[in-house]
């Protein structure tokens, strides 16, 4: 493993979509009220949130192997610490490096968007080190799930449609929780199908606490709830049914995930996840610019 596939692998880039998508969504919700664009803070938004996403998962990567959570026996991806194609001080710079380019799109971001994106960014900057690091990380309890919702849904649309309008609407956080819950469902296959060593190594995620059966109906309600909540977009006319294109790709992730044995199909399926979101998102972006 040479290092620069390493890297690549270490961040994990099939589920970065999971972070452009909101930055997607809240401009095209920008553009449909205000019919323009800033494109210097949608790509500064759309690299910081990135970096972000980047640097959470580099200390996921190398909090999980000290904890002694990654194995290189774990049925997820190969993580690059735990395999020993990094160290984990090398690791933990990269996350640092990240978090400091995210911060530097930030201070761009402060200087148009003023004080609430100091609070934006701040919190994204210290909820993404505490997903995995300090005395009680949320990956290691039962709201995971919760975090990703937020951040990944309504703080991500909301923030990038402030950003261009430096306003918030009800229809920015509509379009925030729709993105939301499908970003939550990508962690709720991670920890469906790390259930069983996570709870030997006591990380007691919300699959743990609940079980099997109950999350393979959360996983439903996630991948349906979007679709169910698209009539709140009703004032946009038939393009708020573009969406619903998508839908039969996740009917099929549903089937998938209530039949297959918990194991490294699950990779598939979480990869697929964060695609639904994507895609989802896209025809959600060009039903609010149409």
């Amino acid at each position: 493993m040479n290092k620069t596939t390493a890297w690549f692998l270490a961040c994990r880039p099939k589920t970065l979509s999971v972070s452009l998508s909101p930055v997607l969504v809240g401009t095209a919700v920008a553009w449909h009220d205000a019919h323009a664009v800033l494109w210097l803070p949608l790509l500064a938004a759309a690299l910081g949130a990135a970096f972000i996403q980047i640097g959470t998962n580099l200390f996921n990567d190398v909090g999980d192997f000290l904890r002694g959570t990654d194995t290189p026996g774990r049925l997820g991806p190969k993580r690059a610490t735990a395999e020993g194609w990094l160290t984990p001080g090398t690791v933990t710079a990269g996350a640092w490096l990240s978090f400091a380019l995210a911060f530097l799109c930030g201070i761009y971001l402060v200087w148009h968007g003023g004080w609430p994106i100091v609070a934006i960014g701040l919190a994204s900057l210290a909820a993404g080190w505490a997903y995995t690091g300090g005395p009680k990380p949320i990956a290691y309890g039962p709201l995971g799930e919760v975090f990703v919702f937020i951040f990944f849904g309504l703080i991500a649309v909301g923030g990038s449609y402030y950003l261009q309008t430096l306003t918030l609407t009800p229809m920015a956080l509509i379009a925030g929780t729709l993105v939301g819950i499908h970003a939550a469902a990508v962690i709720t296959v991670n920890n469906y199908r790390d259930l069983d060593g996570d709870e030997q190594s006591g990380k007691n995620t919300l699959a743990v606490r609940l079980g099997r059966p109950a999350m393979r109906c959360l996983y439903t309600v996630q991948m349906l709830g979007p679709y169910v909540l698209l009539p709140l977009l009703a004032d946009l006319g038939w393009p708020a049914a573009l969406p619903l294109l998508s839908l039969p790709l996740a009917l099929k992730l549903i089937r998938r995930f209530h039949r297959e044995a918990p194991g490294p199909a699950f990779n598939t399926i979480l990869a697929a996840s964060a695609g639904l979101q994507l895609v989802f998102a896209v025809l959600l972006s060009i039903a609010l610019i149409i």
